[in-house]
């Protein structure tokens, strides 16, 4: 079974007459489960860590080989979604991590597992991820109509929500029905989940000529190009790269603010952090079935604006008004994930399909080393200025930055800017 590739130039497509539908909810939900199955197994491993090791160092480490390679490697990720087959480059990926899930779960179940073979699979995973996610991202140009751009990555911030709502519940209660090596199984099924659809539908994709094959770094630094050769462009990542560095202390910071300012304990940062993840799932349901009235670009600024401001007002909530701050947790995780959405869409739509890949792990590479960036400064800050006001000064400053926005008129007319190709 499978579909005939669809032309290059997605925006001019008479897609009245295609059956995009099955393809493209197939293909979604194979990648979502395996997004579910692998943050549920993420936390059983966490959690094993926990009982096991029980130190703030080890922790720490898994969850720099979680995050770090996927953002190192993204550009290497987006460069070969660009030049390679996509299809083949998401099954071979999850193949990868669900070969290597297997290993490690022969490893416990012969009890020969060491701390260091978990840090190995998550370096591994993180990297593998770094290769599906561009591929998966500008593919979805090609398995969805234009009107649908915006549609389509709602529903993948909906994914992103579920994960942050349910993977601990999840976790928690594959551990109590099943062995932990069972527990890991569900990631290797899920995997096989997402690869099956790929194995009957083709993904369409416009592939570069033997002339446009030049080097990766060539690729790269074209790609690059490409960013930069769009001011509203620019402008866009740097409002996006501001607001994320100076938002996420706070995010890092959730639990002691709710243990030293509201007296609360685990059940309150689970319930908080909980509440944002059930905020990201119904804003990427709400993107994802309601056409807003405002540009795309509007909405992105709007709802930023808003989300910062959420967690500058959580600061200022008095001790006593606990669940003021857990309203306004949920609100920043509704307003986050709808403004998120329309940024994949925006860069959909102003760059060519085969070149999609580079721009977009561009973008992710660029906010995932934001985070750990920002957080050489947290120790030091907090002692500073204390807990309240890295919230309060972060939330209002982001916000500050996402109305700045409002001015350049290269940000308000970025859709009709396509980016320059440029070759080296």
């Amino acid at each position: 079974m499978s579909i005939e590739p669809l032309t290059a130039n997605n925006s001019s497509e008479d897609w009245s007459h295609i059956h995009w539908k099955p393809r493209f909810f197939a293909v979604w939900l194979g990648q979502a489960s395996s997004l579910v199955g692998s943050a549920l197994t993420q936390f059983v491993l966490i959690w094993w860590i926990t009982q096991t090791v029980g130190s703030a160092q080890s922790l720490a480490i898994a969850g720099m080989m979680a995050l770090l390679p996927q953002a190192v490697f993204g550009p290497i990720g987006g460069i070969i979604a660009d030049r390679w087959n996509r299809r083949l480059i998401m099954i071979s990926s999850d193949l990868i991590s669900a070969l290597s899930m297997v290993v490690l779960i022969v490893l416990f179940a012969t009890d020969q597992i060491q701390l260091w073979h978990i840090y190995t699979l998550m370096f591994l995973r993180s990297t593998m991820q770094a290769f599906q996610s561009p591929a998966a991202t500008a593919s979805t140009s090609q398995l969805v109509p234009p009107a649908w751009l915006t549609r389509a990555a709602g529903m993948n911030q909906m994914i992103y929500g579920l994960m942050s709502v349910a993977a601990a519940p999840l976790g928690a209660l594959a551990m109590s029905v099943f062995s932990l090596e069972g527990a890991l199984m569900i990631d290797v099924v899920t995997a096989l989940l997402a690869i099956t659809p790929l194995l009957f539908y083709k993904i369409p994709q416009t592939m570069q000529t033997s002339a446009e094959q030049v080097s990766m770094w060539q690729d790269f630094r074209s790609g690059l190009a490409m960013v930069m050769s769009n001011r509203g462009l620019v402008l866009l990542y740097g409002v996006t790269l501001l607001m994320v560095a100076v938002l996420i202390p706070g995010f890092v910071l959730t639990p002691l603010l709710i243990q030293q300012e509201f007296g609360g304990g685990v059940e309150r940062v689970a319930l908080m952090e909980g509440v944002g993840g059930l905020g990201m799932l119904i804003g990427g349901v709400l993107i994802s079935l309601i056409q807003f009235p405002m540009r795309r670009i509007v909405l992105v600024l709007v709802m930023f604006a808003l989300s910062s401001a959420m967690v500058g007002f959580t600061g200022m909530v008095p001790g006593s008004l606990f669940w003021i701050a857990v309203v306004l947790w949920f609100i920043s995780g509704v307003t986050y994930t709808i403004g998120n959405a329309p940024i994949i869409a925006i860069i959909q739509t102003i760059v060519p399909n085969q070149l999609q890949g580079r721009v977009l792990s561009l973008y992710s590479t660029m906010i995932g080393l934001a985070g750990p960036i920002a957080l050489i400064f947290v120790g030091p800050l907090s002692e500073l200025i204390g807990i309240r006001m890295i919230f309060i000064a972060g939330g209002f400053l982001a916000t500050l930055v996402c109305m700045l926005g409002f001015l350049s008129p290269n940000i308000l007319r970025i859709e009709q800017q396509p980016v320059q190709v440029e070759q080296y």
